[in-house]
């Protein structure tokens, strides 16, 4: 077997092996991250979106370096000396280091990011005042999808706000508009009624963490009073919970007569004689 025959055999072998070695990494990485979703319970979910989060970092970090270390071996066994590419790598590392100080940033930002468990892959946030629901958590940047379907591209340096609302648990905020002269009292005992019925149901009872607090009056403004509540929830599950207890409380209020103020105009008229 001449030389060049042996040089082609082990170039084959090498990439073999790498592709072996990918699979074989990115198969541990969905069976882990397969095992630490099982179960139920808030703890779950939580641990579900880390995992999430740390196992498509894992894989992509595992397939650089293989490639990497697979081209060099092949370089070798090309009989190329690799000694100048590793030093002109080197070099060209710090320049583009000193030139992509923004990069270098960005990278240091996403790394924070996963290592603190600031955010992870299904979290619904708002990046600098835009919301939407996390699709990916890179080195450099931060996906986020909005409720249109538009994708937001953040770079993690430029990260200077983040608020995520779905991290351990979630509270939906309700607000209800009284007329001045209604019993407040009797309004919030119908919304507590209401959110009591919800926590009853098969359906919504998983979701609901704590029954409803209700702060009280929380502002006047003109043509009515404004009372403030919140109901915590399991995290993703505030907006549908959200939505059901506002339909109760309207039910429950219609049932009882109690009247919610509506909007009024009062115009005035001036004759003036000339």
């Amino acid at each position: 077997m001449t030389p060049i025959t042996l040089a082609l055999l082990r170039i084959v072998v090498i990439l073999a092996a790498a592709y072996v070695a990918i699979w074989l990494g990115s198969a541990a990485a969905r069976r882990f991250e397969s095992e630490m979703s099982r179960g139920t319970g808030l703890g779950v979910l939580e641990r579900a979106k880390r995992v999430r989060t740390l196992s498509r970092h894992l894989q992509k970090t595992l397939g650089i370096v293989v490639t990497a270390m697979a081209g060099l071996m092949i370089l070798r066994e090309l009989d190329i000396d690799i000694t100048p590419v590793l030093t002109g790598a080197g070099i060209a590392g710090l320049a583009i280091g000193f030139g992509a100080q923004t990069l270098v940033r960005d990278v240091i930002s996403g790394f924070f990011l996963i290592v603190e468990d600031q955010v992870r892959v299904g979290d619904v946030v708002a990046v600098n005042g835009q919301g939407g629901l996390v699709e990916e958590v890179n080195l450099r940047t931060l996906v986020l999808r909005d409720e249109q379907g538009a994708v937001h591209i953040f770079p993690n340096g430029e990260v200077k706000t983040l608020a995520n609302m779905s991290k351990d648990f979630s509270y939906y905020i309700i607000t209800i508009g009284m007329a001045y002269d209604g019993d407040v009292d009797r309004a919030i005992k119908a919304m507590r009624d209401a959110a009591a019925s919800l926590m009853k149901d098969a359906e919504f009872r998983p979701d609901i963490l704590e029954p409803l607090d209700v702060f009280g009056v929380d502002a006047f403004e003109p043509g009515q009073l404004v009372v403030k509540a919140r109901i915590k929830t399991v995290p993703m599950r505030q907006w549908v919970v959200g939505r059901e207890l506002r339909k109760r409380i309207i039910r429950v209020f219609s049932e009882r007569g109690i009247q919610m103020p509506t909007p009024q105009m009062t115009i005035r008229m001036d004759r003036t004689r000339t």
